[in-house]
């Protein structure tokens, strides 16, 4: 309770907007389809761009679920994980749900590494799925942040957890909830009844990685797309069996970003630690696919954030450095701009980085030259965090600070 009554002496209320009700926008972990693109326009002219509100948040590296004006995320707070529910517009807490579990990695300064949970919860049909840092997963109401179900995904596979958390977010698809438990014995993937909690299916042995599920369509079989901490697979959304695999390893067993689909079937992917980045081809065979390494180099190397795709070409934080490749080929665009272990996410024809020191940057998203825009400040302290954006309100966070910025294209 002291704790949470200085966080509301801290509370920063900069408000220049009323807490009107915003539609929903953005479910969860990289947007609608985790694919990092914000589809609607943005304010371009930052010039006296200021927080509308800023304030101190809890521990932890997951990013926002934002829907109805409410903005969801996991923290730490003190020995309890919480899921917590802010107003979008004032950054006034709504409520929050508690446990009493704190993780904390072993290792600083590595990806992943402090205190507190890591996977950005999910909205879906007025329910939030959020899943600590040592496996507790719960549904809870969106309204209230009463608890509709829970289990411990660690404990229903078998598994261990890993050295730096749980960090995949919880997938909604029809009427399941799929997660990443990693555990043996066809129990690396599991689902649950996203209403009731109740086991569905389970598949896979792999050693989950750090990375998230999500839904694709490649020549026109819908599957999800895993990354395990040994290779990427297809797999069924039907019958769960294996459509493809292609072998990949990093460091430490932490593969983190994203993968990209390019062009209906193919797929991109690239992660850190020198391992660099590959364009697979996948041909339908059968009830399979064969896979064809369309090229395959080290000038994109996503550590711990994930490239986007604009017009066939990728761009991406190459070990912190921007970086802009063509798809087709793998060919160097340009390198330019410094930003650490920051994030990035797609808005039209620009990027909106936030960097690993806490502020906010513009850059044009073409492959003519590396040209940014702007730059204001955003949070003090190293900021890992994806931002959120929904009806032109980007949120950003890290392990103490969050702050909301109106990037309406309507405001001037």
């Amino acid at each position: 309770m002291r704790w949470l009554c200085s966080i509301a002496l801290l509370c920063l209320s900069i408000v220049t907007a009323g807490s009107a009700q915003i539609a929903s926008g953005w479910p969860g972990f990289r947007g609608p389809n985790r694919d990092g693109v914000y589809r609607e326009p943005i304010r371009l002219e930052w010039e006296g761009l200021v927080p509308m509100w800023k304030r101190q948040i809890g521990g932890g590296r997951a990013s926002f679920a934002i829907a109805g004006g409410r903005a969801f995320t996991i923290e730490q707070r003190e020995r309890n994980e919480g899921v917590v529910a802010y107003d979008v517009m004032t950054g006034r807490e709504l409520w929050i749900n508690v446990w009493r579990e704190r993780f904390n990695s072993p290792f600083r300064g590595m990806m992943g590494g402090g205190e507190g949970p890591r996977a950005t919860p999910t909205f879906a049909d007025g329910l939030v799925y959020a899943l600590g840092g040592r496996g507790e997963l719960r549904c809870l109401d969106a309204a209230t942040g009463k608890v509709v179900w829970r289990t411990n995904i660690l404990h229903d596979a078998g598994a261990t957890n890993l050295t730096w958390g749980m960090a995949s977010s919880p997938l909604v698809f029809k009427d399941a909830v799929i997660v990443l438990p990693g555990g043996p014995k066809g129990r690396s993937v599991a689902a649950y009844d996203r209403k009731t909690g109740k086991p569905l299916w389970t598949a896979l042995d792999d050693k989950t990685a750090y990375t998230s599920p999500i839904q694709i369509t490649i020549d026109g079989v819908p599957q999800f797309l895993i990354v395990s901490a040994t290779r990427l697979v297809g797999l069924s959304q039907d019958t769960h069996a294996v459509l493809w695999e292609f072998p990949w390893k990093t460091d430490h067993g932490a593969s983190a970003a994203q993968p990209i689909v390019i062009g209906g079937n193919r797929v991109f992917y690239s992660s850190g630690y020198g391992t660099g980045a590959v364009v697979l081809e996948l041909t339908k065979d059968g009830d399979r696919f064969t896979v064809r390494e369309v090229w395959r180099n080290i000038r994109m190397k996503n550590r711990q954030s994930s490239s986007v795709l604009r017009d066939g070409f990728i761009y991406g934080l190459d070990e912190g450095i921007l970086a802009c490749i063509d798809a087709s080929t793998g060919a160097l665009k340009w390198k330019g701009g410094r930003y650490g272990h920051g994030q990035l996410l797609l808005a039209g024809e620009h990027l909106i980085l936030t960097t690993e020191e806490g502020e906010l940057v513009l850059v044009a998203a073409t492959p003519e030259k590396f040209q940014e825009v702007a730059r204001v400040p955003a949070i003090d302290g190293e900021t890992w965090n994806v931002p959120a954006i929904a009806d032109g309100i980007l949120l950003v966070r890290n392990m103490k600070q969050m702050a909301a910025f109106d990037l309406r294209a309507s405001i001037r």
